[in-house]
């Protein structure tokens, strides 16, 4: 059922930016950023400052890399003018342990909890869950390859929260972060 709270949620999904490469020292949760990765991370921040998408709700995968994905998007959204814009309020930031290997479904649920009141959320995660997550959400216009690293993709779902669903949040715009 479409309701009136809906009109104006964004669900902005966004693949961690760039790590290192994996090694036999450090497991894979707790790799960190690449230098390529932390000036994306700055450059997605900055892009979605610049289309006044900043997030009211961060859900963030307990992860080393995705933990510093968000800090280098906070650090982006406040940019300097043109570049970037007011970071605005401090978003309400959730790191999810559950967000690391998960599938689509359990992303799903993620977002389904957020506060109601949220009417911008910003998903962290890994590949492939987030990709197949865009997919599930507007089955024609997501990308086939899935997300690369640092890609942003802007549903607007036509539910509240926890209707969200299959076909339930066209995508609007999708953007790969360079920095």
């Amino acid at each position: 059922m479409t309701d009136a709270h809906a009109q104006g949620r964004t669900l902005v999904l966004l693949r961690h930016a760039k790590a290192e490469p994996p090694g036999e020292v450090v497991p894979d949760v707790h790799r960190p950023l690449a230098a390529r990765g932390q000036a994306d991370a700055a450059a997605a921040g900055a892009w979605l400052a610049k289309h006044d998408l900043l997030p009211d709700v961060v859900v963030c995968s307990a992860a080393r890399r995705t933990r510093e994905t968000w800090h280098g998007v906070a650090m982006g959204m406040t940019g300097s003018p043109p570049e970037g814009g007011s970071a605005g309020p401090a978003p309400v930031v959730r790191y999810e342990a559950d967000a690391y290997e998960a599938r689509p479904q359990d992303l799903l649920a993620l977002v389904r909890d957020v506060d109601p009141a949220a009417r911008t959320v910003l998903l962290i995660a890994h590949n492939p869950g987030i990709s197949l997550l865009s997919a599930l959400l507007d089955p024609e216009r997501a990308d086939q390859d899935g997300m690369r690293t640092s890609d942003v993709v802007v549903h607007r779902p036509e539910v509240d929260w926890p209707e969200l669903g299959l076909s339930r949040a066209p995508i609007t715009d999708r953007h790969t972060a360079r920095g």
